[in-house]
């Protein structure tokens, strides 16, 4: 078993370079067989509305602990997930639920990133690539990684627990946590140097 620690390696206020630069990351494993999600999270209910009538294939949940906690039979059914289409459309419902988060997984590369960034508007959300497989490196001690391998790109945030908002958007790379040998730093230095980029912040896990 291992675990992943993430490198921010890019950052602007430039939503569009900042997706450019996050594949161009994504491009340096093997994609073979990668998928990409997404998921941000809405404050209002025009922006719920704007969302489930703009992404029908979206799912909607609540992420809010203490409301599980209270009522564990989750008769919304927001602890699970609301497919768009069963989404209530109903203001007082809706506001009584914020803020609601809205996702869609593991989805073809491609086919939902640009539509994506231009729904996110303010929101805090976040792309990201899984699935993906780093290349071996053997001269620089660094080896083929599956498991572990990913890209986030954060959107209006700079954390991946995608709890504080800030006014630009990061990415991220994914890499194999290692035991205190310095590997999973030269291994994130290295995929940030394949496309003209280096690690600009401490590891995120």
């Amino acid at each position: 078993m291992s675990d992943p620690i993430a490198y921010p390696v890019f950052r602007t206020t430039d939503l569009a370079l900042a997706l450019r630069v996050a594949r161009q990351l994504v491009a340096v494993g093997d994609v073979q067989h990668a998928e990409v999600s997404v998921d941000v999270e809405l404050r209002t209910v025009p922006e719920v509305l704007r969302i489930s009538e703009a992404l029908p294939d979206a799912w909607f949940r609540k992420e809010d602990v203490k409301d599980w906690a209270r009522d564990p039979s989750d008769p919304t059914g927001l602890h699970v997930g609301v497919h768009a289409p069963q989404l209530s459309r109903d203001p007082g419902f809706l506001s009584s639920h914020l803020p609601l988060w809205a996702s869609m997984a593991y989805q073809t590369v491609g086919s939902i990133e640009e539509e994506f960034a231009a729904l996110v508007g303010p929101n805090i959300g976040e792309i990201w690539w899984s699935s993906l497989v780093w290349p071996d490196v053997p001269d620089r001690e660094i080896y083929r990684e599956a498991t572990n391998a990913r890209v986030s790109l954060l959107l209006n945030s700079r954390s991946l627990e995608l709890d504080e908002r800030s006014g630009d958007h990061t990415v991220l790379v994914h890499v194999r946590r290692a035991s205190r040998d310095g590997s999973e730093l030269r291994h994130a230095s290295w995929l940030a140097e394949q496309i003209g980029q280096g690690v600009i912040g401490p590891p995120q896990q």
